[in-house]
């Protein structure tokens, strides 16, 4: 660690002494789990991101996205929590951190012990049918695809996408999974490009803030419209504000201090000084 970033470190726990602390996080704090993120450098490049209008309207964009969800979903789901994910669920544990709010739909946060959890896009551990409203384990479906499709095989090795898919050469002859209560049209519960993040989720988050009297943004460029939200809740109130992430943000100059390098390095740091 580098003398500033040690630092800001120093100041960041200056500022957190006695506070309860709220997490917004993005997809920088798993790509050390191998998840990519949206954005900086060696990121992928989403040139043609799945909407749910077009979900919803063409069947062969439903067919190219399942085949690419369920063989980036055999990688994603072998993802283990990395530092920064076990450094903030052992501060929850010890009354530092009051919850997480995450944007991702990795489910990291909860697999590494975090109880109080908000997944604000959703996750990828369910589907929902959308004609019935059935919820069904992601694992279900997964097996129904393999049913279906006896010809699809996992590679070891396969380059991921943020949301956890990857893409396909060819959608060519693939059955696409249905509701096996009412034969509905299936979809992941996650927040598509360009959906918004349901009421209900949102006034969780809020109410998350709320209770706690200092936040963290770790590992998110604040672009989705959601982050900038809260953040901006959280400077109307005046509570202490801290930033880590590689590449700049959309709030830095709200922060009381920004970290930038890795959260797997940033946070046990913090974690380790707050004790």
């Amino acid at each position: 660690m580098t003398a500033d970033l040690a630092d800001g470190v120093a100041r960041t726990v200056e500022l957190l002494q006695g506070k309860r602390i709220a997490l917004l996080t993005g997809a920088g704090i798993s790509t050390d789990s191998g998840i990519p993120a949206y954005r900086g450098e060696g990121a992928p490049v989403r040139a043609d991101p799945m909407t749910a209008q077009r979900y919803l309207a063409d069947e062969s964009a439903r067919r190219r996205y399942w085949i690419g969800g369920h063989l980036g979903w055999r990688a994603f789901a072998r993802a283990a929590p990395n530092a920064g994910h076990l450094a903030l669920a052992e501060m929850e544990r010890d009354g530092l951190v009051s919850g997480v709010i995450t944007q991702n739909v990795d489910g990291l946060h909860l697999r590494a012990g975090s109880s109080h959890v908000i997944e604000v896009h959703g996750t990828m551990r369910r589907v929902l049918c959308l004609q019935c409203g059935q919820v069904f384990d992601r694992r279900d479906v997964a097996a129904q695809i393999e049913e279906r499709n006896p010809w699809i095989t996992v590679p070891e090795n396969i380059p991921l996408n943020p949301d956890g898919d990857v893409t396909p050469e060819t959608a060519d002859g693939f059955v696409v999974p249905t509701c096996t209560v009412c034969g509905g049209m299936l979809k992941p519960d996650v927040v598509f490009f360009g959906e918004y993040v349901p009421a209900d989720r949102f006034r969780a988050a809020e109410s998350l803030l709320r209770g706690s009297s200092a936040m963290i943004v770790a590992g998110s460029s604040l672009v989705v419209n959601s982050g900038v939200r809260l953040v901006e809740r959280a400077r109307r109130r005046g509570i202490p504000l801290i930033i880590i992430n590689r590449e700049p943000t959309r709030a830095d100059a709200w922060a009381d201090v920004t970290l930038a390098g890795g959260t797997s390095d940033i946070i046990p740091a913090i974690q380790e000084q707050l004790q």
